[in-house]
């Protein structure tokens, strides 16, 4: 779209080539939502937040979060599916822990800052 001019002026001076350009990318506006659906669950979040911080099995998730094995390992799947955590086995046991992606990191960052700004009594 060379030469696009807005309906609207605001006189103001931006890029709106590039603008235009990144938005028309509806795929990767796609994945940034897919990521951001995953943690649109709190039990989730709480998960992803406690496997940032450490390594953990299913049975001691289950009894941290005060849910059963099957309801803690279905959230476990999806966050894994998306790529956020990752698991290992020991044995018998499988071991979960967030994955080390700048992904799970900067969402582990927002997360904080948002507790933070809305929980200051934390």
């Amino acid at each position: 779209m060379p030469g696009h001019i807005l309906p609207h002026s605001h006189g103001e001076s931006m890029n709106t080539e590039h603008i235009l350009h990144v938005i028309s990318q509806t795929d990767n506006f796609q994945t940034v939502a897919e990521s951001f659906k995953i943690l649109g669950d709190p039990t989730r979040i709480r998960i992803f937040w406690m496997l940032c911080h450490c390594e953990e099995c299913v049975i001691n998730i289950s009894a941290m979060m005060d849910m059963s094995s099957p309801a803690v390992s279905h959230h476990l799947r999806q966050l894994k599916n998306a790529g956020l955590i990752v698991s290992q086995r020991e044995g018998k046991e499988v071991y979960y822990k967030a994955a080390d992606t700048e992904q799970s990191r900067l969402l582990h960052i927002m997360i904080e800052q948002v507790l933070k700004i809305t929980c200051p009594g934390n």
